[in-house]
């Protein structure tokens, strides 16, 4: 029998003179090296590149939706401009039909005349200065009136059938008996007198060199849509 054929005791191997090893010991001594070498080398290189690769394929994913998102938005950027277009031109439209910078003194007096004819008594009709924003002006009326509940209502029907587009938007408006102030038990009935105080803001539409000035004028934002919490708007049109 061949000294390669006998069975290897690890007591006799020297560690030291690993050439003198029979050649089985040699072999799977060498594979045992290997095997060391592999696993070292993938610990140091290997083992943080597959924690860089999963991060990178996450990244990925990321970047796959947030492209198919910008994608889709793409594809619908030019129907959203044409919208966009159309809306705009209806704001314009509805805009015009507002009176204009001419026609707002006519507009204010056909108001107080249209309560007159309703029996309502103006012991109080004021307007006040104009405010631009930025495409539409706002004029405050500070008022007092005096009627019956159906005087009222044939007014605000009265200032709805008006020629021009009419919006009136109530601000701190109180309604009370006449002689809420004397009588503690007066009562709001169909025919008491009652009476109605605060402010109404009535509005009208820029043309282009007001709505210039106007937009040079305000910082970006800093205008409001023509709307209060408390207002309760009467439209009159054509």
């Amino acid at each position: 029998m061949s000294a390669d054929n006998r069975k290897v005791n690890l007591r006799d191997l020297d560690i030291n003179s690993i050439g003198s090893w029979p050649r089985q010991a040699q072999l799977v001594f060498c594979g045992f090296v290997a095997l060391l070498i592999v696993a070292l080398g993938w610990w140091l290189f290997v083992r943080d590149k597959g924690n860089e690769l999963e991060g990178l394929e996450g990244q990925e994913q990321t970047l796959r939706a947030d492209f198919e998102k910008k994608q889709g938005r793409a594809a619908n950027l030019g129907p959203l401009k044409q919208q966009l277009a159309q809306m705009e031109q209806q704001l314009q439209q509805m805009l015009r039909q507002l009176p204009s910078r001419t026609e707002m003194p006519d507009l204010i007096v056909d108001i107080s005349q249209t309560a007159l004819a309703t029996g309502i008594q103006n012991e109080l009709f004021q307007p006040g200065p104009e405010t631009k924003k930025e495409f539409y002006a706002e004029k405050p009326i500070a008022l007092r009136m005096v009627g019956t509940y159906h005087q009222f209502g044939a007014f605000v029907s009265g200032v709805a059938s008006l020629p021009r587009v009419v919006i009136m938007t109530m601000h701190d408006i109180s309604l009370q008996p006449k002689d809420a102030k004397t009588n503690p038990n007066a009562r709001i009935g169909p025919n008491s007198a009652l009476e109605l105080a605060g402010t109404v803001k009535t509005y009208r539409y820029l043309d282009e060199e007001e709505a210039a000035e106007a937009a040079s004028a305000t910082p970006a934002g800093a205008a409001a849509a023509p709307a209060a919490a408390p207002a309760k708007p009467a439209q009159g049109g054509a």
